[in-house]
């Protein structure tokens, strides 16, 4: 989400301090209109890392969620591309009869990728039904199992480049809570946080654009979903600290898991 302009406070933005001190990349690339792919993150991430490495410099990535990483050194499958027909018949039926019934279609077809994905993940079950219709395979098979090259040559499976980058050059670094209380505690503190920064008028800001739906990839960045939901008046504005904490929660179960 840090790739977004106007999407500062729901992401955790590095301050202008901070992006002075030490240079960042890939940070306000794209409008929030847009949308930006796994497979686009790996091109921008190889380019960045040839150019700091050929500097005599360190690379540092630095993130929340495994995806873009493993995408980054395993490579990735080409998987069909979004069709806005399939995708409007997905949406159409979860209208009708509600994503858990989705999922449970999903199980039906991809077990796997089902199994990992919460009955309200919208975004994701919805790809992963696009992706079978498509193409009549599972999203899962299209996930490339481990494969770290390490020759100057290095590609993943079905042709998809990895990362050029010797293991033992690698560090690999998690930081992860040792007591789930503490962990919810920081998560409730931030929350806090963002909504005396003024987020609700971050995110009235972006509506009042005009442009911005709420099923974009970038309003469905957690927080920024369930400011969006309240505004329209699916529940009380004084139930979005809750609603924002315990899907901030799940989120961080899935990144740990």
């Amino acid at each position: 989400a840090l790739v977004y302009r106007g999407m500062d406070i729901g992401t955790a933005k590095p301050s202008a301090c901070e992006l002075a001190a030490v240079p960042h990349h890939l940070i306000d690339i794209r409008d929030p209109l847009q949308a930006y792919s796994a497979a686009e993150f790996v091109a921008d991430a190889q380019a960045l890392i040839a150019d700091i490495t050929a500097r005599g410099k360190l690379p540092l990535l630095v993130g929340g969620t495994m995806l873009y990483f493993k995408a980054l050194l395993q490579g990735l499958d080409p998987m069909p591309k979004a069709d806005p027909a399939t995708r409007a018949l997905i949406a159409t039926e979860a209208a009708e009869q509600g994503w858990p019934a989705l999922h449970a279609a999903l199980a039906e077809v991809d077990p796997v990728t089902a199994k990992r994905l919460h009955p309200a993940d919208s975004q994701r079950i919805a790809r992963a039904l696009e992706v079978y219709r498509l193409s009549g395979q599972p999203l899962s098979s299209f996930q490339t199992t481990k494969l770290i090259a390490t020759n100057e040559d290095a590609t993943g499976a079905r042709g998809q480049k990895c990362l050029n980058f010797p293991e033992n050059d690698r560090c690999l670094i998690s930081l992860e809570p040792q007591h789930r209380a503490w962990l919810h505690q920081r998560i409730a503190e931030r929350f806090d946080a963002m909504l005396a920064a003024g987020f609700v008028d971050e995110v009235r800001a972006l509506r009042a654009r005009g442009d911005l739906q709420a099923d974009l990839p970038a309003m469905r960045c957690v927080g920024y979903r369930q400011a969006w939901q309240a505004l329209d008046g699916l529940w009380p504005m004084s139930e979005l600290r809750d609603k924002g904490i315990c899907a901030t929660r799940q989120l961080a179960k899935r990144q740990l898991t």
